[in-house]
């Protein structure tokens, strides 16, 4: 009797780990804008499967909210969408985004595009935290488009890389946050260049493929993936590559030709391990504004999110301000926050506002 009681105990237990648990995925959604061809019912019908997606390839932030709305029209559930501003050396641009099911997920702070100061990135990762409402943990979720290049090795110095990149995202989400690294990264998880990388964080996905072959029902590469730290408590389960052209009923090629040329990781997330103090959005309150700077975490310490100011103009931008990555190194200078900025008599720019 004893033992049907622990066995009972350990089922309830297991049940409500698994109502508590979020459905995360990753996915490169090859330029993504609002165009003729590009078939938002579909990337939604198939996006829909999980609570949080991470966007890459995304070209204008009219494609991201126009996907929050299929999504909310398709699901019944209101969805919300938060984008990275321009990343990118030349003319070529890119930005990412962040789209997530309201009753789900909140945004909680820290939306960053990262400080690239040796310019290793073509594309500078962008980050933020976010919050399980289902059990008031939070999470930090990173993504990145890794330069593709000519060959592996253009693509090796930006791998390398994000060792530093890693150790950058635990300073600037402190205490017992739970980050994810995700995106596209041109590579795959067995390539010598992550070798910097492996003593701090493992991929969830070691083998298959994630780009649509020309072929029907073929892959060709593992470039798309998620980085969990190896000491994380996060638990990760069903983790797929989502063939997303058999779900839809298409082809390879339409799909290439109007979803993506890549297909989505798609995985569970219990984040109860690391629990953390409940955050002050509920569910049916007004969300955090996505694109005001890091407010105060748990402990009351801000988190660190450099404000950047031109010592010429004495104008400060946030990070997610059309000027930002504009200011010159030579009249670059970083605050810690905005109040620090405005202690020694710098303004925002205009256009942050």
């Amino acid at each position: 009797m004893l033992r049907l009681f622990v066995l009972c105990l350990l089922l309830i237990s297991s049940l409500q780990t698994a109502l508590a648990d979020v459905n995360i995925g990753t996915w490169n959604l090859e330029h993504l804008s609002v165009r003729p061809n590009k078939d938002f019912q579909s990337i939604a019908k198939v996006a829909k499967n999980v609570d949080f997606l991470a966007v890459q390839e995304l070209m204008s932030e009219d494609a991201l909210n126009t996907l929050a709305k299929e999504l909310t029209r398709q699901t019944g559930k209101h969805w919300s969408a938060m984008a990275s501003h321009a990343v990118g050396r030349s003319t070529y641009k890119e930005m990412y985004g962040f789209v997530w099911r309201d009753d789900i997920v909140a945004y909680e702070d820290g939306a960053v595009t990262y400080l690239d100061r040796g310019d290793t990135f073509e594309r500078e990762p962008y980050s933020a935290r976010f919050r399980s409402i289902k059990d008031d943990t939070t999470f930090v979720v990173a993504t990145v488009h890794i330069l593709y290049g000519k060959n592996q090795a253009d693509r090796a110095s930006e791998i390398t890389a994000l060792s530093s990149y890693w150790a950058w995202l635990k300073d600037t989400y402190p205490g017992k946050n739970q980050i994810m690294l995700m995106g596209d990264f041109n590579t795959p998880p067995n390539a010598p260049a992550w070798s910097n990388l492996d003593a701090s964080a493992k991929p969830l996905m070691l083998e298959g493929a994630s780009t649509l072959s020309t072929t029907d029902g073929k892959f060709a590469n593992l470039y798309d993936n998620v980085f969990v730290s190896r000491q994380s408590a996060i638990k990760a389960s069903e983790i797929k590559v989502f063939k997303y052209p058999e779900y839809l009923g298409m082809t390879n090629a339409k799909g290439r030709d109007s979803v993506s040329d890549h297909a989505p990781i798609f995985f569970r997330a219990s984040f109860t391990g690391g629990r953390q103090v409940a955050a002050s959005a509920a569910p049916g309150s007004s969300l955090p504004n996505p694109m005001k700077p890091a407010s105060p975490d748990s402990s009351g310490k801000n988190l660190t999110v450099a404000i950047r100011g031109n010592k010429k103009t004495m104008i400060y931008h946030r990070p997610d301000c059309p000027s930002y990555n504009s200011v010159s190194e030579k009249n670059r200078i970083d605050f810690a926050n905005a109040a620090a900025a405005e202690a020694q008599h710098y303004h925002l720019a205009g256009n942050c506002r």
